[in-house]
């Protein structure tokens, strides 16, 4: 795969499936074997787990937004510098739902095999977001 077919799978990995909790382009983008580590610290493996995933985002912040802010390709890798946005709708790292708006950074860093993305490693920045969604939060 070249840098403008990695690109174009993750636009429609953040665009279309994150973007619209739209499960249903998994299989245009994803290895059904993919392998999924993010930021809120839980790994999923296959198109089950990982919708599971998806599932849980959409019930913290179902406005949940990724907006891509650069990418680096490097062979079968491409990193991307992120910013998501939302509001706490429900429940995260023990926090019960604040109505609040959040925004912060991460990264992702995506590995493609046999034309779809097979691996995905995700780190954000948690302590932002969990500082945000604190009561004492101001």
């Amino acid at each position: 795969m070249n840098s403008d077919e990695q690109l174009r799978l993750i636009d429609r990995f953040y665009n279309d499936m994150w973007n619209r909790f739209d499960k249903s382009v998994f299989g245009d983008i994803l290895d059904p074997k993919i392998h999924f580590r993010g930021s809120l610290g839980q790994t999923k493996v296959g198109f089950d787990e990982f919708g599971e995933y998806v599932d849980y985002i959409q019930a913290f912040a179902s406005d949940f937004h990724n907006e891509v802010l650069s990418t680096i390709t490097e062979r079968n890798r491409t990193f991307a510098r992120l910013s998501y946005t939302g509001t706490h709708q429900g429940e995260v790292f023990g926090l019960a739902p604040t109505g609040k708006r959040f925004e912060y950074s991460g990264a992702a860093v995506f590995t493609f095999s046999n034309g779809l993305i097979s691996d995905i490693w995700v780190l954000g920045d948690v302590y932002g977001l969990t500082k945000q969604l604190s009561i004492d939060a101001t």
